[in-house]
């Protein structure tokens, strides 16, 4: 029986690609044909890189930005700058994701796409999943890797709690063309109810890519508008719009984005990245968690395959092991994104930190990881 991992984001081609190198039978069912483009921020923390390396996916080969500082201004355009201590790399999601693709291919792990995922369910007595597709199509499994990303159909089948509860948010992302912006620098910008973060990929582009609210949309009346009268009543934002030049026709463009805490094991399939918790805006990125999850996971899971781990040890082994790496970082970045959005306090905020740069270097370790 293979691993089914359910969804082919950067958790899900990592677990895969590491547990195939651990000789394991490996089926990853995506939605979407390999490459496509998805609405995420597209900077990486250098925590990742050892481990991309161990798995003869090192980024360098796809010409990355090398990012070494950050840069948060309020929504009136006051401006706070701060060298990362680890530093980081832009790339886009369009690239990275079919690189791991094609490095899981070489390694024998198997795709079923464009699948989509009806439900999931759990056979006890037999100690097997079963799964079932929408086109009709029927796997087992001995183990599930959860791996869809931010809210799926299959969250509502597996009738966890966060998808009953409507959420406000949006996220909207562009690529973007602008001569003179920094290739070192990721830049978060405030504006009323949101955030936009920019930052260079490969290429010699940027991504710009903006969270808000559907009532902000709404009260707009359509997204140019919204970018002109709300993102522009922030001077950087403002600048950002007029000169550059726009590489998509239409934005990418994703709805109910949920920062309600999610659990890590679900009707026993094992949660991975966005589908274990989104992390928040604030909080380093979500890049970054989703590689290290599946990190976290795939010896855990060779483990159990392998017989040494009952599938009860692994389930608490993988939840207390989730815990101990993200639960801090999470409830930080929470605190931290209530700080800002409403224009007040992001100007108290901002304004103060501009004058206690040791605050904002141990808030960034803080909502960052570690080597690993």
């Amino acid at each position: 029986m293979p691993v089914l991992v359910l969804g082919g984001g950067l958790a899900g081609l990592a677990a895969a690609l590491d547990l195939a190198q651990r000789g394991q039978r490996v089926v990853v069912v995506e939605r979407r044909t390999y490459p496509f483009h998805r609405v995420c921020g597209e900077y990486v923390s250098n925590e990742v890189l050892p481990y991309l390396r161990r798995l003869g996916a090192d980024p360098a080969a796809l010409n990355p930005a090398a990012i070494q500082y950050f840069e948060l201004s309020s929504p009136a355009g006051r401006t706070l700058r701060s060298p990362l201590d680890l530093g980081g790399f832009g790339i886009s999601r369009y690239q990275l994701d079919a690189f791991l693709y094609e490095r899981a291919l070489g390694a024998g792990v198997e795709f079923i796409l464009p699948a989509t995922v009806a439900s999931v369910e759990f056979e006890a007595a037999a100690g097997l999943h079963r799964v079932a597709l929408a086109d009709g199509r029927r796997l087992a499994a001995r183990l599930v890797l959860g791996t869809y990303g931010k809210r799926a159909n299959l969250d509502r089948q597996l009738n966890r709690s966060f998808f009953g509860q409507r959420s406000p948010y949006l996220g909207v992302k562009y690529h973007l063309r602008l001569p003179g912006f920094g290739r070192d620098v990721i830049a978060l910008h405030n504006f009323r109810d949101g955030y936009a973060g920019i930052s260079a990929i490969e290429d010699d582009r940027l991504c710009f890519c903006y969270l808000t609210t559907r009532s902000n949309l709404k009260a707009a009346g359509s997204i140019p508008a919204l970018e002109a009268t709300v993102l522009a009543a922030n001077p950087r934002l403002a600048d950002i719009l007029a000169a550059a030049e726009h590489l998509y026709a239409q934005p990418e463009v994703i709805n109910e984005i949920s920062f309600a805490p999610k659990t890590c094991v679900e009707q026993h399939v094992l949660m991975v990245g966005d589908a274990a918790g989104l992390i928040t805006p604030l909080c380093g990125n979500g890049m970054a968690m989703a590689l290290h999850g599946a990190a976290l996971v795939a010896p855990l899971a060779e483990a159990f395959l392998r017989g040494q781990l009952p599938r009860p040890a692994l389930e608490a082994a993988y939840a207390r092991t989730w815990r101990a790496h993200f639960a801090g970082r999470l409830q930080v970045g929470r605190a931290v994104q209530r700080l800002f959005g409403g224009p007040r306090l992001s100007e108290l905020v901002v304004g103060g930190l501009r004058h206690w740069p040791a605050a904002v270097r141990a808030l960034m370790r803080r909502t960052h990881g570690t080597e690993f």
